[in-house]
Formats: C-alpha cells, sequence, structure tokens
C-alpha cells in the first residue's frame, strides 16, 4: 500500500530519529566546539530528547500539511498512557523506601553465594530483578536494577568494557524477565487481552524459558568479570549514596510498607490514567510529609524518559504501513528472527500490537511474534520501554556522562543470542 504524504514524511522522521539516537557525542561535541549555541546542542545531545524533538517536528508538517484539526485529532487518537505510568512508577521505585526494601532483598538472597567481593550480589541484580518485573512491572524493575547497580557497582573502580556488558545483559534481561506473567511485559501486553493469553499460559510457554535465559547471562558476565567484581567490596560496607543503607536514614517498616502500598496499587491500575496519576500525586504529598526519611525523587529522569517514550509513540503511529505488511509477508520462523531485528529499530510493544490488529494469525507466528519482539528488546535504548530509564539513571557512570548506541548493541548482542536460542530453540 502506497504511503500518504504524513506517512512517508512520518517514516524518513522516524529514520532520522534513529540515526539521531547513535548520534548524540556528536552533539557534545559540538557543544565544546561552538559555545555561542552549547544549550542548544547539548539539548540536542540528551538522547532521551531526541523522539519527542523529532516527534515535535512531524507535528509541525501536519499542522501544515492537514491542518490543526488533523494534527490534533492525530495526537487525541494515541494513547499515552505507558509514557505516564512509566513516569510515575520510575519516581516512586526510586524512592529511598522502596530502594532499602529492595536492597535487604538482593542481600539476603547474595547470602546464599558466599563468594568474595560483590561477585554473589552483582549476580542477584541481574539474576533476580528481572524476574521481578513479572509482578512490579518491567520500568520498576529497571529502575531499581539501575540504581542499585549505579550505587554498588559502577560507582566502583570497574572498567567501561564491565559496564557495557552489564548494561547490555540488564536491557535484555528486563526484556525477557517480565514474560513470566501477562501484565507486567509491554509487548505481552498489548496482545494478551486479544489473544486470550493469561498469567498461567506465558509461564508454562514464555516464563520458564525466560528465567533459564535470565539466569544464564547473569552467570555469564559475573563469570566474565568475576575478577572485577572480587575486588569490589561487598554490599552494605559503605552507604550508598542515596543513603538508602546509612544506619541514619533508615526508613520506618510502617512508611515503607505505605510506599509499597503505593507502588502497588500504580502497577493494578496501570491501564487506568485518573486513578494511577492520582496515586501518585497522594504518593507526592506523602514524600513531602517525610521528607527526612526521602532522598531526592528522581522527578527529571523521570520526565525526560516520560518525553522520549511519548516521542515515540507520536512517530510510531505513523509507521503502520510498512511495518505491518513486512510482519505479515514472513513466516513464523522469519517473523521470530525479523521481530528480533526489527525490535532494535521500533518499540517492541509496537510490533506486538500491530500484530494484534490482524485476525486469524496461527498460534505459532503469534508466538513468534511476541518472543522475537522481547528476545531484541535490549539491542538499542528504542527498542523496550524501560530502556530510556536505564540509560536515564545510568549514564552519569560512563565516560563523557553518556551511553554510546553502538557500544550498547554490541554488548547486548551475545544475551540476544542466549535469549534467542531459549525461546526458539527449547
Amino acid at each position: 500500500m502506497a504511503p500518504t504524504l504524513i506517512e512517508g514524511i512520518g517514516a524518513g522522521l522516524f529514520a532520522l530519529a534513529i540515526l539521531h539516537t547513535f548520534s548524540v557525542k556528536y552533539f557534545e561535541r559540538l557543544a565544546r566546539l561552538r559555545p555561542a549555541h552549547e544549550g542548544l546542542w547539548h539539548l540536542l545531545g540528551e538522547i532521551e530528547v531526541v523522539f519527542g524533538f523529532w516527534a515535535f517536528i512531524l507535528m509541525l508538517f501536519l499542522f501544515l500539511v492537514e491542518g490543526s484539526a488533523a494534527a490534533t485529532g492525530y495526537i487525541d487518537s494515541l494513547d499515552f498512557t505507558e509514557p505516564l505510568f512509566v513516569f510515575a512508577i520510575m519516581v516512586i521505585a526510586g524512592t529511598r523506601p522502596i530502594l532499602q526494601t529492595a536492597m535487604a532483598c538482593v542481600r539476603l538472597a547474595s547470602r546464599a553465594i558466599p563468594l568474595p567481593g560483590s561477585i554473589g550480589f552483582y549476580f542477584v541484580v541481574l539474576a533476580l530483578v528481572p524476574l521481578l518485573g513479572s509482578l512490579i512491572t518491567e520500568p520498576a524493575a529497571m529502575t531499581l536494577a539501575a540504581l542499585i547497580l549505579g550505587d554498588q557497582i559502577f560507582a566502583g573502580d570497574v572498567s567501561e568494557r564491565f559496564k557495557y556488558a552489564t548494561l547490555g545483559v540488564l536491557f535484555v534481561n528486563i526484556s525477557i524477565g517480565g514474560t513470566l506473567t501477562s501484565f507486567a511485559a509491554p509487548p505481552v501486553l498489548m496482545v494478551a487481552g486479544t489473544w486470550h493469553w493469561d498469567s498461567l499460559f506465558m509461564l508454562t510457554t514464555f516464563g520458564w524459558k525466560a528465567a533459564l535465559a535470565v539466569g544464564a547471562n547473569a552467570l555469564g558476565v559475573t563469570l566474565l568479570f568475576w575478577r572485577q567484581l572480587a575486588a569490589l567490596p561487598g554490599p552494605g560496607a559503605a552507604a550508598t549514596e542515596s543513603g538508602a543503607d546509612g544506619a541514619d536514614g533508615a526508613v520506618p517498616l510502617p512508611l515503607a510498607l505505605v510506599h509499597v502500598g503505593f507502588l502497588v496499587g500504580v502497577v493494578v491500575f496501570a491501564h487506568h490514567v485518573a486513578i494511577f496519576m492520582g496515586l501518585f500525586l497522594f504518593f507526592l504529598g506523602i514524600t513531602h510529609a517525610y521528607e527526612h526519611y526521602q532522598d531526592r525523587l528522581i522527578l527529571r529522569e523521570g520526565l525526560l524518559v516520560a518525553f522520549f517514550l511519548a516521542g515515540l509513540v507520536v512517530l510510531s503511529g505513523q509507521q503502520r504501513w510498512w511495518l505491518q505488511p513486512v510482519l505479515l509477508g514472513m513466516s513464523s520462523e522469519a517473523v521470530f528472527f525479523g521481530a528480533t531485528a526489527l525490535t532494535a529499530f521500533t518499540d517492541n510493544a509496537a510490533l506486538t500490537y500491530l500484530g494484534s490488529l490482524v485476525e486469524g494469525l496461527s498460534e505459532g507466528f503469534q508466538y513468534a511474534l511476541v518472543a522475537g519482539a522481547v528476545t531484541g528488546g535490549g539491542l538499542t535504548i528504542i527498542a523496550n520501554a524501560p530502556n530510556p530509564a536505564g540509560i536515564a539513571l545510568l549514564r552519569g557512570n560512563f565516560e563523557d556522562q553518556s551511553v554510546h548506541p553502538l557500544g550498547l548493541l554490541l554488548a547486548a548482542l551475545p544475551p540476544t543470542v542466549v535469549a534467542a536460542v531459549a525461546f526458539w530453540w527449547l
């Protein structure tokens, strides 16, 4: 089907946005070379701004070509629930009470692995927290894992290669670790109702394979960098930057339970914006009332991630004309590997959503589409909704305060292969 003028423009801008994500370091260099417009170049060098910026350009074209009624009608037709949910869940999951609770669970589990330094702790973070994403949702799991790794591991004396390898495993494990249930992973959520996939089906069809792949990836990267991990102090040896481990920053159990209650409430009402945003505003009031037990809320990081995802929603709405024919022209085997590759260039939930619109798909095709979408969810920042959150929280630990997309892609390839083996050959 031939694209309309706006669809063609949208596809071109989408391609430019992808190229832009691989060019953010160029804009950072421009900021140093041309200080007269330093602020603008820094803005364009923020990877979370990329898709929001190009979505704005698309909207300008819409206003100019089709008029204000068509432009506003297009925006009104889109669903921005996911960006708002990710924002709310990031801020709540990043608070001291939630982090203390998560750290206590991770430390307890790591005691069963009596290895020197941070070896056992690191393995548990990469193996256990992604699987928790099946209960507390993937964005919450990403936030917890990123904050714990940033404070306990990346702040130590570790190599840049180690950081990229960890990021690659984390992104892949988060993407597949949410498939034990039918409500936690965005690409699964898009099809679960239409295809009648419940949590029992997910656990028996996807979940056990995902758990094996998550454990294998965590073990592989732990063994690869065990010398650096052994040299790091064990968890709890010193207070973290956030104060989550400091004795004077200990959070009373009732307040911790209240925070967990808000987290659960937002997860339960994840599809009802008015309810979960109301809970979030109430939560902000609680944090203000008990400021002594709070650290800085990650509002800026959450808003940047929401802006990124909202831009992705706007741009992705103009890609159906070419994505859907490409997917439907493949066999089940081809669609698994095709979806894995395509996910690197568009949000994996967008791929599965397009599949859910087509009636009469075979069970094999349905499985291949979702399995491929989650397998490729760690390859790029746009591949999976929680990835921008991980980048926003961890990039300050990398050289030049940024994560290079090519470095992430190369680091994510080995764990992606492990996930592909688990989902397609087991």
